[in-house]
């Protein structure tokens, strides 16, 4: 056995039998996976019960917001603790935000309260990810990656079709509520199978530079998400959130360039297939959110599908994934990680561009299969780009690296919620604002008219048949620009060189 390996078993510990280990994994996985797909199809229910659709992309971008910045985070702590302290901090932290978030009685406390999930998160995904590579070689990672992308797969089936019977049925609140025996179950069968034998050694944990980190990504992504709909983009709460949140990120480089151990480390920006990794990760990232964001406006506020069958056009993406991503182990082993991932890459292409295409009478089938081609794109490219950023590292800094991977994914769904959600809000402003003298009337003030689609039992045919119109430009708008970041997506993995090479 070679040194690296024994270095790497023993941090790991031996006594952890492997197979418990990954089931473990897998239901954390799994925690973080049901919550991000149920959700997806109960939001109209969520606005109709609390008001706010201006506000909904919050839902999303907080908790990819509060994930994302404390993800590099976590990954510097599990060096010191050891990964098993970490992920049980996660699921603890995730547990009480769902508890929270069941008992929201506002939009605004639901979104705080989807922080507090966030923040639960940001310890879970990364640590998965960390534990798998870990304990199994690049070749077995192969085959492994598709067991945990199945997680995702049984949650596209599983997570749409709850959210919308619990929207439908019962209520929107047990989305969180169901969420609290599976993270037990996820904590008790790490806390049986996950032995840990840490060496202690002094760390210095960078508190600055995660506080300029979190300040300043939340600034930016504020910024983005309320420019344009909240104040105008030239005005001066626009132009100081943008400065403050750039001066604290510029700030936030030259803290890590002096820190001893920084928690986002420079050198991640100077190897090719990290930067290649990274920025792929980040235009999954924004992908993902977009899909899962407006697809269910799009089936039920433009289409008139009901919650369960728009709940099916979602799983349809999240179940591509998981097959595509069993697949992709074989492949890369063969044809190398960036032809792979360049092969998903087109299949995002073709399945955003699909979306884009989508008219206003579409059938949910077609929307479904739009979704399945985008779901297999995804799964094409994010494992073999994992796994690559992985396999140009030591167990020394493998936390660090996915961790970051992690983290640039996490950013690119936050920004991508903004980005794609100042989108449909300008759609929204601008049709409404152009609707015939009538209409307007029966529509109301700002874009939360839209709520004129999700209660149309009262609504009159003109001014539903607007509505709905003017919800219709506003995902083509956002499909539109899906399918731009996916073409950069594409020239992100170009970057890769052909043949990853190891860090020195």
């Amino acid at each position: 056995m070679s040194d690296a390996t024994f270095t790497e078993r023993r941090a790991v510990g031996l006594r952890s039998e492997r197979g418990p280990v990954l089931a473990a994994v897998m239901l954390s996985t799994g925690l973080v996976a049901l919550d991000s797909t149920i959700i997806a199809t109960a939001v109209p229910s969520v606005v109709r019960d609390l008001g706010g659709f201006s506000h909904f992309p919050w839902l999303f971008s907080v908790y990819l917001l509060t994930q994302a910045v404390t993800t590099p985070l976590y990954g510097k702590l599990s060096d010191v603790l050891g990964r098993r302290p970490v992920m049980f901090a996660g699921i603890a932290a995730f547990l009480l935000g769902s508890v929270l978030c069941g008992f929201a009685w506002s939009m605004l406390t639901l979104i705080v309260f989807r922080a507090v999930q966030g923040i639960g998160a940001g310890a879970i995904s990364p640590m998965s990810m960390t534990i798998i590579g870990d304990l199994y070689t690049v070749e077995e990672r192969a085959r492994v990656q598709g067991y945990v992308a199945g997680v995702w797969g049984v949650s596209s089936v599983i997570g749409p079709t709850l959210g919308g019977v619990f929207a439908d049925y019962l209520s929107w609140r047990w989305i969180f509520f169901v969420n609290i025996p599976l993270g037990l179950v996820a904590a008790w069968m790490l806390a049986r199978n996950l032995k840990e034998r840490v060496e202690r050694r002094e760390h210095r944990i960078d508190y600055l530079g995660a506080s300029l980190l979190v300040t300043g990504c939340t600034l930016l992504i504020l910024g983005t998400l309320e420019g344009g709909t909240t104040w105008a983009w030239t005005s001066a709460p626009s132009v100081t959130i943008f400065t403050v949140g750039t001066v604290l990120m510029v700030a936030f480089w030259f803290v890590e360039r002096r820190a001893a151990e920084p928690v986002l480390p420079l050198w991640v920006f100077r190897h090719r297939t990290l930067i290649s990794g990274n920025l792929t990760a980040l235009v999954v990232g924004a992908l993902l959110i977009g899909l899962t964001s407006y697809v269910p406006n799009f089936a039920q506020g433009v289409l008139g599908a009901s919650a369960v069958v728009a709940g099916f056009a979602v799983a349809a993406m999240t179940l591509g994934w998981p097959i595509a991503a069993t697949l992709s182990g074989r492949i890369y082993l063969r044809i190398g990680f960036r032809d792979t991932a360049l092969t998903g890459g087109a299949a995002l292409i073709a399945g955003t561009v699909m979306c884009a295409l989508l008219g206003r009478y579409t059938g949910i089938p077609v929307l479904a299969v739009a979704c399945f081609v985008v779901g297999v794109g995804l799964g094409l490219t994010s494992s073999p780009n994992l796994v690559a950023v992985q396999s140009v590292v030591g167990w020394d800094r493998r936390g660090v690296v996915t961790g970051t991977n992690m983290f640039f994914r996490s950013i690119g769904s936050a920004v991508g919620a903004a980005v794609f959600g100042a989108i449909a809000n300008a759609t929204l402003e601008q049709r409404f604002a152009a609707a015939p003298e009538d209409v307007r009337e029966r529509l109301g003030d700002g874009v939360d008219a839209t709520d004129v689609v999700l209660k149309a039992t009262d609504t009159p045919p003109a001014v539903l048949d607007y509505a709905r119109g003017s919800l219709y430009a506003a995902t083509h708008h956002v499909f539109v620009g899906l399918a731009v970041v996916a073409v950069l997506g594409v020239g992100a993995l170009l970057l890769m060189p052909r043949r990853t090479t190891p860090l020195p």
